[in-house]
């Protein structure tokens, strides 16, 4: 009988395999060469630099119509009939790794949302006042908190819903600084995407690399451990210097310890994840066991989690009207014929980044089919890396420029992989170490640039949070900017900055004679 391990190493197998074909099927030819398959991604980067940083618009919708505009001018330098092109597009928006993360942002969504309701960031407000932490603290607090969670549960994605959902109002409310917090919630995601064992992440960086799991997460605790321990220092001196969100005396939300109860919620998340069940698996034992707790315990009725908004002269509306979760209003009402509650909201906030996250992957499978990935990889291949040193200095830079333009910090792994294995190989660099090249600096890329995908599932958290019944004092002016957090993932930045100094000085370095066969052997 196969474990969960095993089965997500065979589904990381077919993903590769499927990449491996791509590469070898008919190419995209363009006008300009291989370099033009980049286009429509590097256009996007440019409007997304344009929108969010020089006119400070953090819109995901804004960003779809970049990405679609994008593509579209890059068909007109296809040759051809652009059947394959278009056809590439297709590919590239039903690969598995993108619904992998789709999916994780919408049960997060719903189970985060669903805490809300059952008080849970009221709780976290009361214990931070019952154990003194501060606003110059609760930054450095949450990075811990979401650190382990994350390397709990396995998604960094689900953990920065999660923690933005709860910890970041609550932060807010003690007087924490806004960006700080939410780069610390960054922070957290980033180490346990890198460290998890059931991490995506951390599975596809083992076995494009010809490593075991156990092995690869063991001999990259030292790494991250050093780049945490800087990451917090800086969080708490940040915190003491950087001024707080100043909001308190708008705010109404009162302290109730009941709201803990919902640590139990996100333990039954994270023993389930540990014990080898899927991520979906996990968090939806996690979500039933929540909304029982807030049924059963009057924190929240079942029709603030769902309720259908019945026209009264809907066929069996009235037949009907008498489930807690159905409220007969007039035909003509705002609502009528609509759907809400936390568990519509919690998922329906992610619908515009969901949209953006498929024309990403899409436009990365446009530059992989049009040579562009292979052409990069081949000239550093060839003319950067001629010594050791070089060659896994451009492992660290190569991964980390993929990931700046592949929003999934997954599929910019699987797209570098064949590149960090060809040329570790070359130079006999064991597995464990291009492992843990290929994985750091793709965990701490996708929480960084603004157009990534965890900062952007962020962002989309927090618009959530603007008006809703829970957090009525939450503003639109509260909301984080993609572009000005980018700074403040202290860890993401010295999880980079620890390997690039490796690289370059050859601290850690193994190579393949270092260690015998049977100790990196395949799980």
């Amino acid at each position: 009988m196969s474990s969960p391990t095993d089965e997500r190493d065979e589904e990381v197998e077919e993903e590769l395999a499927q990449a491996e074909h791509a590469r070898h099927e008919s190419r995209i030819e363009f006008y300009g060469g291989t370099a033009m398959s980049a286009l429509p991604i590097g256009l996007f980067i440019v409007w997304a630099v344009f929108q969010s940083g020089f006119l400070g618009v953090g819109s995901t919708s804004g960003l779809v119509v970049g990405m679609l505009v994008s593509l579209i001018i890059g068909m007109f330098f296809a040759k051809g009939d652009w059947k394959t092109y278009a056809n590439t597009i297709f590919e590239g928006m039903t690969q598995r790794v993108a619904a992998t993360a789709i999916v994780a942002w919408l049960w997060a969504g719903m189970f985060a949302q669903v805490l809300q309701d059952g008080g849970f960031v009221q709780g976290l407000v009361w214990a931070a006042d019952a154990l003194h932490v501060g606003a110059s603290l609760f930054p450095a607090a949450t990075f811990i908190l979401a650190a382990l969670l994350a390397t709990g549960i396995g998604t960094g994605y689900g953990t920065t819903i999660a923690f933005t959902g709860l910890f970041f109002p609550a932060g807010l409310v003690v007087g924490a600084n806004p960006v700080l917090m939410f780069g610390a919630i960054l922070s957290g995601a980033v180490f346990g995407d890198n460290l998890a064992p059931v991490s995506d992440t951390t599975i596809v960086s083992a076995v494009t690399q010809d490593s075991d799991i156990g092995g690869v997460v063991a001999s990259r605790f030292k790494y991250a451990l050093t780049a945490a321990v800087f990451a917090l220092v800086g969080y708490v001196v940040a915190g003491m210097m950087m001024d707080g969100a100043n909001i308190a005396a708008d705010v109404s939300l009162d302290s109730n310890p009941i709201g803990l109860i919902h640590l139990v919620s996100m333990g039954i998340v994270i023993v389930t994840a540990i014990s080898g069940r899927h991520i979906v698996e996990a968090i939806s034992w996690g979500l039933v066991f929540a909304v029982i707790v807030n049924v059963v315990t009057g924190l929240a009725p079942i029709q603030k989690m769902l309720v259908f908004y019945a026209p009264n002269n809907g066929p069996l509306a009235s037949t009907f009207g008498f489930l807690p979760f159905v409220q007969t209003v007039a035909v003509n009402a705002d609502n009528a014929g609509t759907v809400g509650g936390s568990l519509y909201s919690g998922a329906s906030g992610f619908f515009p980044l969901i949209v953006l996250t498929l024309l990403i992957v899409a436009g990365a499978q446009i530059m992989i089919r049009g040579g562009g990935f292979e052409a990069l990889q081949n000239w550093l291949l060839n003319v950067v890396a001629t010594n050791v040193r070089r060659a896994e200095t451009t492992m660290v830079l190569g991964t980390a420029g993929v990931n700046a333009m592949i929003t999934i910090n997954t599929a910019a792994e699987i797209a570098i992989a064949p590149y960090v294995a060809r040329i570790g190989k070359r130079f006999n660099v064991n597995g464990y170490r291009r492992a843990n090249i290929l994985d750091a600096n793709s965990s701490a890329m996708g929480y960084i640039f603004p157009w990534g995908g965890g900062v952007l599932v962020g962002y989309a958290t927090m618009i959530q949070l603007v008006g809703s019944d829970q957090f009525g004092w939450f503003t639109r002016s509260m909301v984080v900017n993609p572009a000005e957090v980018w700074p403040f993932v202290f860890h993401g930045w010295f999880l980079f900055g620890v390997f690039l100094i490796s690289a370059l000085t050859g601290f850690g370095l193994e190579y393949v004679s270092d260690r015998r066969a049977e100790e990196v052997a395949r799980v």
